[in-house]
């Protein structure tokens, strides 16, 4: 599937040479290419869409020649803009993130919303919100990072405790048990402190309440996470094909791990601010992207934050179009497809051990 690594013999030993990955570069700059124009015009008709139809004609009048005077203009600029960017945007993120952490522990199942990061994130916040009510948004993102690295880490603690080390199976499990309490842990904050109706929303998850005041600050945090990630692709994919076979290359393979690290928290955490607790995009869209790109992490990362982003726009969608005026929690939505491909693909691992 990835090709066998290459070595060459000389006088004082082995070396190992770069190994021959397999990878479609013409497939990857078409998804690319065209990803971006489907997003744009995606973007376009999500914001016309809406309890008030909008054509798009006014939408793009609204962007080049803005009136705050008519009210189409108002609804556009004030509450769609930022709701459909922001579900690009963190589309995006879980996508990236989760790339990163399937070519980082080589485990195929990983994904923020598994492994304990939504959880914890979105336990932190229950905190804020009952012993610190009216924070700053600032204050809210950069808690949000460190429930998910509190998440992230006893999962990954719990999961090596057990004889033979991290095995994925474990990773899963220990997930899966560490969410459960968190779960737990939030729900008995909103009960005790009466917070649920300010906690609702992170545990459905939805883009509706966006705000220009959050775009503002996450955009530098994640588009610097993202260009760090493919900055730190090559690295990511020679990881993926072992640890060992990293070391070999010259890969200092603790330092990647400790940046790949920074950046999934950074943006899983950003990303569970904004939208609460949406798993699975993490999941689903890495290993389509790997389906149509190849194992070469230098395109995985790029064509799934794109990927990401449009699931993401699109749910969120046809999350206001099942039952208008109101609206399908996005989290739920996205569920019905990850939960059969998470079954899927524990099934297949299942098979392989």
């Amino acid at each position: 599937m990835m090709g066998m690594t290459a070595v060459k013999v000389d006088g004082t030993g082995i070396e190992a040479e770069e190994p021959k990955l397999r990878s479609r570069p013409i497939a990857a700059t078409i998804i690319m290419i065209g990803g971006i124009v489907v997003l744009l015009f995606s973007i376009a008709l999500s914001i016309s869409f809406g309890a008030a139809d909008i054509k798009l004609s006014v939408v793009w009048d609204s962007v080049l020649h803005f009136n705050p005077d008519l009210n189409d203009h108002q609804i556009i600029r004030e509450l769609r803009m930022p709701r459909v960017l922001g579900a690009a945007m963190i589309g995006a993120s879980f996508a990236v993130a989760g790339a990163i952490m399937q070519g980082m522990t080589r485990n195929p199942l990983a994904d923020s919303g598994l492994l304990g990061l939504n959880s914890g994130a979105v336990l932190v916040m229950a905190l804020c919100f009952a012993f610190f009510p009216g924070l700053p948004y600032t204050y809210l993102i950069l808690f949000s990072f460190i429930g998910a690295a509190v998440g992230a880490g006893l999962v990954f603690g719990v999961g090596s405790m057990a004889k033979g080390g991290l095995t994925p199976l474990r990773l899963i499990l220990a997930g899966a048990a560490v969410s459960a309490l968190f779960s737990a842990l939030s729900e008995g904050i909103a009960l005790y402190f009466r917070i649920g109706q300010d906690l609702a929303f992170w545990y459905a998850g939805g883009v509706a309440g966006t705000k220009w005041e959050q775009l503002k600050i996450m955009i530098p945090w994640v588009g610097a996470a993202i260009l760090g990630a493919i900055m730190l692709s090559r690295s990511i994919t020679l990881l993926s094909l072992g640890e060992e076979i990293a070391s070999g290359l010259g890969q200092k393979t603790k330092l990647v791990k400790l940046i790949a690290t920074i950046l999934v928290l950074i943006l899983a955490g950003s990303a569970v601010s904004v939208v609460g607790a949406v798993g699975f995009v993490g999941l689903i869209i890495p290993h389509v992207t790997r389906y149509l790109v190849g194992v070469d992490y230098r395109y995985i990362i790029p064509c799934s934050a794109v990927l990401g982003g449009l699931l993401l726009l699109w749910a969120d969608l046809i999350a206001r179009m099942i039952n208008p005026p109101y609206e399908t929690p996005v989290g739920a939505l996205i569920a019905l497809i990850g939960v059969p491909f998470f079954l899927y693909l524990a099934r297949k691992e299942r098979r392989g051990l």
